[in-house]
């Protein structure tokens, strides 16, 4: 009989015959299915890594998954191996010493004598220093970051590969050294969870709104980190926005942008902002400001110059607070992107090439 966690799932034949070309040490199965014919077929069952599956009709028999990541020995964080009992965690930031000391009384409740408070003293500090490490008081402010990415993820019950992932994305915004002026810790574990979402195929509006209103800052921020961790970290990780031209447009007067005009200067705001993105142009700010700035900045290069600050301002803010003053600061950027890119301001560069599809 199959084990209790058997699972049973039809592969095609070609595909199997594939892989066993792949892996020729596929070897005839005695354990962990304990049968060595095929319930469906009655051919022979075949064993690769974990999974037990016939190898005529691809039937999968028993599979078991092994947890692979690196343990604390993998890590160098501890040379014997027979204290790595499990996998490290990227929401401890304290290799699992929660223990906290109290100098009033013993574990049975009793006061403690002058000479144990001294001692107790003595092991709180000692205990503190290995619990954060030489730069503690960052360490503690990514501990604090760590947890509102879990306070984020059990609100909304996400899976746990989400927020482990956020929590990842969490210490690279910290190694790179993100945190500070506006871009607040509070911000950058709600943009962290917001990718980690996105890259779990959880990237729906309401998840996103879900996840900016239990974050402990605002929807425009928690964007505004998620584009900066994105850029500045290299996270390989879907857009927030991938249709935020396509809105600040929609957004517009019917009009304020006509015919052929229209195309081409919707056409050069996706290719301007996909070059914000790479450059980056304004990584802490919110992918649709940076895309408004973008349209403006196609109205301007192209023939049309139709637009003002103020309409795509206003378009922009129909979704994220925008001001006049950050349209102009980024539109500027990005024509000089794009010069700086093609060497030249002509439009024609870059539309001769530019499939109309959206983006």
């Amino acid at each position: 009989m199959a084990t209790s966690n058997a699972i049973t799932q039809v592969v095609s034949p070609a595909q199997r015959a594939a892989s066993e070309q792949d892996s020729p040490d596929a070897r005839v199965e005695h354990d962990p299915a304990s049968r060595s014919q095929c319930p469906e077929c009655d051919g022979d069952v075949v064993t690769r890594d974990e999974e037990s599956f016939c190898g005529d009709c691809g039937v999968v028999v028993a599979a078991e998954w092994v947890d692979r990541s690196p343990t604390l020995v993998d890590l160098g964080m501890v040379g014997d191996a027979s204290k790595s009992i499990e996998t490290v965690n990227p929401l401890r930031t304290d290799k699992g010493l929660h223990t906290k000391f109290s100098l009033g009384a013993d574990g049975y409740g009793n006061l403690l004598s002058d000479p144990q408070r001294r001692k107790f003293r003595r092991l709180r500090k000692r205990h503190r220093r290995y619990q954060f490490g030489a730069r503690r008081k960052r360490t503690k402010r990514l501990n604090e970051g760590l947890r509102d990415v879990e306070m984020i993820g059990g609100n909304l019950a996400l899976p746990d590969h989400v927020v482990e992932t956020a929590a990842r994305y969490m210490r690279r915004a910290s190694a790179a050294r993100l945190p500070g002026g506006r871009m607040a810790w509070e911000s950058l574990a709600g943009g962290a969870v917001l990718l980690a979402a996105r890259t779990g195929s959880l990237g729906r509006p309401d998840v996103d709104v879900a996840i900016a209103a239990n974050a402990k800052s605002t929807h425009e921020r928690v964007c505004a980190a998620a584009r900066k961790i994105r850029c500045d970290c290299g996270v390989d990780a879907p857009v927030v926005r991938p249709n935020a031209t396509q809105a600040v447009v929609d957004a517009l007067d019917d009009n304020a942008l006509r015919g052929g005009d229209a195309v081409r200067t919707w056409r050069l705001a996706r290719q301007l902002l996909a070059l914000g993105d790479d450059v980056p142009v304004g990584p802490g700010t919110p992918r649709l400001t940076v895309a408004a700035a973008a349209v403006y900045a196609a109205d301007r290069l192209t023939s049309g110059k139709s637009l003002t600050q103020q309409q795509v301002a206003d378009a922009a803010s129909t979704v994220v607070p925008t001001t006049k003053s950050k349209i102009a600061r980024y539109n500027c950027e990005l024509v000089d992107a794009y010069a700086a890119r093609h060497g030249t301001e002509n439009p024609d560069v870059v539309l001769e090439h530019d499939p109309a599809a959206p983006a």
